[in-house]
C-alpha cells in the first residue's frame, strides 16, 4: 500500500522524529555510498543528515515521505560537500548515455544473461560497475531497485517529472548491464513483432509493471521470438534482484555509526516537536 503524505503526517504525530529517523539509517547509507566512494565520508553524511533533519524538523510537514525529504536533504549535504572541495557529484553523463542507448539500439547487440547475474551477485563487481555509472544514473538505479524508493519520489527528490525519472531508471539499467556484460553480437530475426530497440526501450516498464496491455502483449512476443532481446531482459531482471538483495545485506549499520547517530537522537528525544515538523 503506498504511503500518501497524510500517512506520513499522522505518522509523525504518532512516533517521535527521533525514532522514525533509526528506522531510515540503512537506507540513507546505501545512498550515501553511491554518492561517495570513501566508507567513513558516507557514514559521516549520513550523520550530518540526521543532525540537519533534527535541527529542521520544523520544515518537514509531511507533503513528501519521510524518507523522500531526507534522502533530499543527503543528496543537498553531497552536493555541498563537493562543492567546497571544487567536485562533481551528480554528472548527467550524457554523452555515455547516449552512447549506451545506441549500442541497445543495434538489433544484434545482446549479452550473455547468466554472466550478467553472475557478476551482478558478486558485491565487489557489481559495486565497481555501479561506480562507472554517471552518478545521475548510478544515485536513480540504486534509489529505486537498490532502496525501494518509487519513481515518484526519486522524480520528487531531483525536482524533475516523472516521465525524466523513468527515463533515468531505463538508461541506467541499461548502462549498468552493459558494464556487468562482455557484449555479443548475433543475427537478429527480422520476423518477431516491434523492432529491437522499441522493445528494449520497454522492458524497463515491463519490469516494473507499468505497461498497458497491448504494449505487454507485442513486447511479450517479442521476446518470445527475438534471439537478442531475452539475454538483456534477462540480465536487467538480474541485476535489478541483485540490488533488491543488497537491502538486508547492508541492513547492519556500523556499530560506530550507530553508536554515534544513537547518541544524537536520544540527546534530541526529550524536546523533539511533538506535531508534524
Amino acid at each position: 500500500m503506498p504511503v500518501t503524505p497524510a500517512a506520513t503526517a499522522a505518522e509523525h504525530h504518532a512516533r517521535p522524529l527521533a525514532d522514525q529517523l533509526t528506522d531510515e539509517v540503512p537506507g540513507l547509507l546505501r545512498y550515501a555510498r553511491t554518492l561517495v566512494r570513501d566508507a567513513a565520508a558516507a557514514e559521516d553524511l549520513v550523520q550530518d543528515t540526521v543532525v540537519r533533519a533534527l535541527e529542521r524538523a520544523d520544515g518537514f510537514r509531511g507533503d513528501s515521505s519521510l524518507r523522500t525529504w531526507l534522502h533530499r536533504i543527503l543528496h543537498n549535504l553531497a552536493v555541498d560537500a563537493a562543492r567546497a572541495r571544487r567536485e562533481t557529484v551528480v554528472d548527467p553523463g550524457t554523452a555515455y548515455a547516449d552512447g549506451v542507448e545506441l549500442l541497445w539500439q543495434d538489433p544484434a547487440y545482446s549479452v550473455d544473461a547468466a554472466e550478467v547475474v553472475e557478476r551482478a551477485e558478486q558485491r565487489e563487481l557489481l559495486e565497481d560497475a555501479l561506480l562507472r555509472l554517471p552518478a545521475l544514473y548510478r544515485s536513480t538505479v540504486v534509489l529505486h531497485d537498490g532502496c525501494g524508493l518509487t519513481v515518484g519520489e526519486i522524480a520528487d527528490l531531483d525536482a524533475i517529472g516523472v516521465p525524466a525519472a523513468k527515463a533515468r531508471l531505463r538508461r541506467g539499467r541499461m548502462m549498468l548491464v552493459s558494464e556487468l556484460s562482455g557484449a555479443r553480437r548475433r543475427p537478429a530475426s527480422p520476423d518477431v513483432p516491434l523492432r529491437c530497440w522499441d522493445a528494449r526501450s520497454l522492458v524497463s516498464d515491463y519490469l516494473d509493471d507499468d505497461l498497458a496491455p497491448r504494449e505487454r502483449g507485442l513486447l511479450e512476443r517479442h521476446l518470445a521470438a527475438c534471439p537478442t532481446c531475452p539475454p538483456l531482459y534477462a540480465g536487467l531482471v538480474g541485476v535489478r534482484d541483485a540490488l533488491g538483495a543488497r537491502r538486508d545485506d547492508d541492513a547492519a549499520v556500523p556499530v560506530p555509526l550507530r553508536e554515534r547517530l544513537a547518541a544524537i537522537t536520544s540527546a534530541a528525544r526529550p524536546s523533539d516537536v511533538a506535531g508534524e515538523a
